[in-house]
């Protein structure tokens, strides 16, 4: 990771909708909402259909490494070859930056309305063509995220943090097609639960999706609340706005 490094965006659905919005996000039709808990009734009352989950956490080497073994028994039951390569994955190279990248993430692989030629449209499109090393190049270079990550950043209900080293970390949850049924002749494309983490060494795969967003909470609950002692967890869900 590059000597780069920015002040870190808090977990709040207030920040990200103003992030997305200044970038290009049609606000009206999808927006970031807090997710209150991971119980069955509370998932239910979140409006349908939720297209990205997003989760703050604490990153811990204890943690990593637990982490990091349980997802390696995860991949050889399921197998490899799941990943599909249309999903846009970017390498984290600038400290602090997991925030933005999370709702880049979550962005560039939902099916949410873009405003046209703006500039988180045509940051996606570019990424498309780029290596995931190339796309966190595109971010270092982009001084309108920059600018608008700074800006953000300021604005949150807490004092941006005097020491930058912090150990809370975002991460971000999408659902993808299968890549090893592209060709099915059955014409049926189960998708998969994609977890997309600028830190690692490229998207992983949860298995395929029933329930996305019960999921997502069954993950959560396994491998991230179930490998530590710590009531630092947040998330918020990308999905249309709460009827008023």
């Amino acid at each position: 990771m590059s000597e780069n490094r920015w002040v870190p965006l808090e977990s709040n659905p207030e920040g990200f909708n103003g992030w997305a919005s200044k970038a290009g996000l049609i606000t009206a039709f999808d927006q970031f909402g807090d997710i209150y808990g991971l119980d069955n009734e509370l998932l239910d009352i979140l409006p349908q259909p939720v297209k990205a989950v997003i989760l703050l956490f604490p990153l811990t080497k204890e943690f990593k490494q637990k982490r990091d073994a349980r997802y390696a028994e995860k991949l050889e039951k399921l197998g490899e070859g799941h990943i599909d390569p249309t999903i846009i994955w970017i390498k984290q190279t600038i400290g602090n930056a997991c925030g933005t990248i999370a709702l880049l993430h979550a962005l560039a692989n939902s099916p949410v309305e873009l405003e046209p030629m703006s500039p988180i449209a045509e940051f996606i499109d570019e990424c498309k063509s780029k290596t995931p090393l190339e796309r966190a190049k595109l971010l270092e270079t982009t001084i309108l995220f920059r600018n608008i990550h700074a800006e953000i950043a300021k604005t949150g209900q807490t004092a941006p943090p005097e020491n930058l080293n912090v150990d809370l970390h975002f991460s971000c949850f999408v659902e993808a097609p299968d890549a090893s049924t592209r060709t099915s002749e059955s014409g049926e494309y189960p998708n998969r639960l994609i977890e997309l983490d600028g830190t690692r060494d490229g998207p992983m795969d949860h298995g395929p999706v029933a329930d996305f967003l019960k999921d997502v909470a069954k993950v959560v609950k396994e491998d991230y609340m179930g490998c530590m002692e710590s009531l630092k967890f947040t998330m918020m869900y990308l999905g249309p706005p709460v009827e008023d």
